[in-house]
């Protein structure tokens, strides 16, 4: 038996009865598989996000940037008012804002293609959606932001390649060409 085998720990948590509640109906309705993957990932999204390092209320950074949380309609708002032609370019700036805050942050090389996994679930933590590579495509399910312009060059600053878009509605896909 490894060292690691032998040594587990167990914990006890003491919840209230109506965050048991909370927690037994995430669980009833399939949103949850059980309190313990629950909690891993809590702990995940805890750690990932730097969530200790937070200023409350409404001050959160994690490194160097500064986290806000919008609504999705409120960045559709100011998409509507940039001009077509610009939605890609805006994405790359964006993109490399992206790329230079997790550089600096987490110190993940974005551009490094063995890195991806961990900017994937960067991404997904902060809401940006569920990004997976499959072959030369990069998908992204549950986008937050639907234009694919945008995107494309979003995706395409911020892991140093070129994309070609292959749909125009989620779940989108851009096929990695150079």
């Amino acid at each position: 038996m490894s060292p690691k085998e032998r040594s587990v720990k167990r914990t006890t948590i003491i919840l209230d009865a109506e965050e048991r509640e909370y927690i037994d109906s995430l669980i009833e309705q399939g949103r949850e598989p059980g309190i313990k993957p629950l909690i891993s990932k809590m702990l995940d999204v805890y750690r990932s996000m730097k969530i200790y390092d937070w200023k409350f209320p409404g001050e959160y950074y994690i490194g160097i940037s500064r986290v806000a949380f919008l609504n999705v309609e409120f960045i559709d708002c100011l998409l509507n008012y940039i001009p077509k032609e610009k939605w890609k370019e805006v994405g790359q700036k964006i993109g490399e804002i992206a790329k230079v805050s997790m550089e600096a942050s987490i110190d993940i090389e974005t551009a490094v293609r063995e890195k991806w996994p961990e900017v994937f679930k960067r991404l997904r933590v902060q809401g940006f959606g569920d990004f997976y590579l499959k072959d030369k495509f990069v998908i992204i399910r549950t986008p937050l932001i639907s234009n694919s312009k945008f995107l494309c060059g979003f995706v395409e600053s911020l892991l140093g390649v070129n994309l070609d878009s292959r749909t125009l509605t989620p779940p989108l896909i851009f096929e990695i060409i150079g």
